[in-house]
């Protein structure tokens, strides 16, 4: 199982990530969409597409942009459509099975 942890809570949890370029992509229904805010961030990736971004708030506190998903990939990336990444501090711990 592997897990999204920030600020002491678990904020998704998956044993069906999609791994692309070393992040874990958490199916959407497996991430706690309690801890997630909309952010107006976006990017662009040249073999993703348009990226979108959420803030993760717990216990009050904010990491701005830390989880992103691609909401409508390119063909190529097609695997991570309707998945949620993280960065920006939020570990990602835990073994595939």
């Amino acid at each position: 199982m592997i897990q999204a942890i920030w600020n002491g809570q678990i904020l998704a949890a998956s044993d069906k990530t999609v791994v692309v370029e070393g992040n874990h992509y958490f199916p959407a229904e497996a991430v706690k969409q309690d801890f997630l805010s909309p952010s107006d961030t976006t990017s662009f990736c040249g073999w993703k597409g348009d990226c979108s971004y959420h803030n993760v708030v717990v216990d009050g506190k904010e990491n701005a942009d830390a989880a992103w998903y691609d909401p409508d990939p390119y063909e190529r990336a097609e695997k991570i459509r309707g998945h949620i990444a993280f960065w920006k501090g939020v570990e990602i711990v835990g073994t595939p099975v």
